[in-house]
């Protein structure tokens, strides 16, 4: 997965949508994060060095003096809206696997320029298929019947939800695909 971004709405308490996207192919997984994790990852991003370390960038420099380097993180599970991630990495010929919150994972990762993988089963559940990748497919938005009919509750869902998506407002698209997942089951 790669970074598409960051995004926040007024409406958001402090919280900003983190946007991966898939390297190959056109889905896209957004996950709420804090503040400060989103600042600690748009520092790097940027490549804006502070004065002092940040607490990610102490992180690494511990890493560091154990003579490791991460080597990946991978988002692992989804469980009741909340994902999950390992921060991977080698210490004396050792796979090494530490849990982690994803934003803090991922602004390690960043900092050592570690590949960030998502397992298929949390992408399929929350992942959000782009416009550009529906339009490769041959989908379509369209009701499927030709007659005037009264959407139901999940296929409204689905349309705001991609209206969301269209307008990159990940955080509400988040929502409302967590919402989708409840209703079905």
């Amino acid at each position: 997965m790669d970074i598409l971004g960051l995004s926040t709405s007024p409406s958001s308490g402090g919280a900003y949508a983190l946007i991966l996207t898939e390297k190959e192919g056109g889905r896209r997984l957004p996950i709420i994060i804090g503040t400060f994790e989103a600042q600690a990852i748009a520092l790097e991003l940027e490549s804006i060095k502070p004065p002092r370390p940040m607490t990610h960038d102490l992180l690494k420099n511990i890493i560091m003096s154990f003579d490791s380097a991460v080597d990946y993180v991978l988002i692992n599970e989804l469980s009741e809206g909340t994902f999950f991630a390992k921060l991977v990495f080698t210490r004396e010929n050792e796979k090494v696997e530490i849990d982690a919150r994803p934003s803090d994972a991922i602004a390690v990762a960043i900092r050592f320029g570690a590949s960030i993988f998502v397992h298929k089963s949390v992408l399929d559940e929350a992942g959000i298929e782009s416009e550009e990748e529906k339009g490769e497919k041959g989908t379509s938005q369209a009701v499927k019947s030709s007659e005037p009919s009264e959407l139901s509750g999940i296929e409204k869902l689905e349309q705001e939800l991609q209206m969301a998506i269209d307008t990159e407002n990940y955080e509400k698209a988040a929502k409302i695909r967590d919402k989708i997942n409840r209703l079905k089951g």
